[in-house]
């Protein structure tokens, strides 16, 4: 997509709550980083006070996927998620206007050699993610191992679309939309690495009815296969996992999907999800369990998320 531009006209004042917004996020990277973890979690246990409806969503979205849980550990468990949330917030500061010397004193690497083993035989890289809290992180750190490209939902106010692509591009090449298939395939074509996350909930159009955790038809989309069909393309599982105790982040490389894609859609979007899960079940409390993955139903059954 191109490269959004500062305008004159954002000097005008419907876009002063905008600035002030970037000015304060500014200001909040500056604090010291556990100060911006307690903040962060402090922000969090407000927000599951106050955002009654996402609570919902995420007690449900929990005791569906996790049936096997009791009812006091997936409170537990909802409670962290919500703390996870507010850090992520600030995780925004961080990922937009940290430079890249204090980025790199929190951060290890695992797995790189996956990464670096495809690119070096010429090939283009998938890295199949999906909607961890630690989403912006994610982006920059990835993008100072090996400088991609990540897929990007515009904005609709312009100032916000061109501060969200200049934050996001601060370690990748570029961003393309996520309705760009063609774009992604001549990026494979060219050897360049993108992320890609398929575990929204996208619905019914070109979506496959596959297990998730415990929900056995979970709306996924077929994108995953459909772009690994591009020639001497390989897809590698990838995702960052924020460490305990203030410890920074483990940026994580998963050896190349075996034998993907099988030539059914259907089998590989489950397979996907299983990769998926997989990742949310070594940091259950750092996924984002906020959004209505399971919104989309098949034909005729109801939704989960009835009051």
């Amino acid at each position: 997509m191109s490269k959004p531009q500062l305008e004159p006209r954002f000097a005008h004042p419907k876009y002063w709550g905008v600035w002030l917004g970037i000015s304060a996020m500014f200001c909040l990277s500056l604090l010291p980083y556990r100060l911006q973890l307690w903040l962060g979690a402090k922000l969090g246990r407000l927000a599951m006070k106050l955002m009654k409806s996402r609570r919902r969503v995420a007690q449900q979205n929990l005791a569906l996927c996790f049936p096997e849980l009791s009812d006091a550990v997936r409170a537990d468990l909802l409670k962290q998620n919500f703390e996870n949330t507010g850090i992520a917030l600030f995780e925004i500061c961080m990922a937009w206007f940290w430079p890249d010397w204090r980025v790199r004193r929190h951060f290890v690497v695992e797995g790189k050699e996956h990464l670096f083993n495809a690119l070096d035989e010429g090939k283009g890289v998938i890295l199949i993610g999906a909607h961890f809290l630690t989403l912006e992180m994610n982006g920059r750190i990835g993008g100072m191992v090996h400088p991609g490209i990540g897929i990007y939902r515009k904005h609709n106010n312009p100032l916000q679309d061109f501060w969200f692509y200049w934050g996001r591009t601060r370690a990748l090449k570029s961003l393309l939309d996520r309705s760009d298939f063609r774009g992604m395939v001549r990026a494979l074509r060219q050897g360049e690495v993108i992320w890609y996350a398929p575990d929204h909930d996208y619905g019914n159009r070109r979506c496959a009815f596959v297990p998730f955790f415990a929900v056995e038809k979970a709306a996924t989309v077929m994108g995953t296969s459909a772009l690994a069909r591009t020639k001497n393309t390989v897809v590698l599982p990838s995702f960052a996992q924020r460490l305990p105790n203030g410890q920074g982040y483990k940026m994580i490389f998963k050896a190349p999907l075996a034998n993907f894609p099988t030539g059914d859609d259907i089998a590989d979007a489950a397979t996907t999800n299983k990769v998926i899960e997989d990742m949310v079940r070594s940091a259950p409390e750092q996924y984002m369990w906020l959004h209505r993955r399971f919104k989309t139903r098949p034909e005729g059954e109801a939704s989960l998320y009835k009051k």
